[in-house]
């Protein structure tokens, strides 16, 4: 029997896309995501790195390398399918926010991953 992969949430979504121009530290990855969402999506960093844990158990992201910046050690990140592309990450569903959690739709908007706000 063939183990089917489970859908991806859309914090790793974005994780691996932002991964698919190359290697990236937990900042870069989390700069990255706000920015192909225009904003809307901001990454916490205990829901980065819980994402990149589980996602490197599943093979689909390895730890490069390290690199010491200002004394701090900065983990980079590769998406362990490299060259693969939007169309194969679109062939994994990625559940929609419902309509009711975004901004100026009746709802509370999200500032981070699964943290709603107080709305608008």
């Amino acid at each position: 029997m063939t183990r089917q992969n489970p859908p991806l949430t859309e914090p790793q979504y974005f994780i691996l896309a932002a991964l698919m121009d190359g290697p990236l530290h937990g900042y870069g990855i989390i700069k990255a995501a706000e920015q192909a969402t225009d904003g809307r999506l901001r990454i916490a960093v205990g829901t980065l790195y819980g994402a990149l844990e589980r996602m490197e158990r599943a093979g689909l992201v390895a730890a490069s390398h390290e690199v010491i910046v200002d004394g701090r050690a900065r983990r980079y990140y590769v998406d362990r399918a490299a060259g693969r592309s939007s169309h194969d990450l679109g062939r994994r569903h990625v559940p929609r926010p419902h309509p009711l959690r975004r901004r100026g739709q009746g709802g509370p908007g999200l500032l981070r991953a699964g943290r709603p706000d107080n709305g608008p």
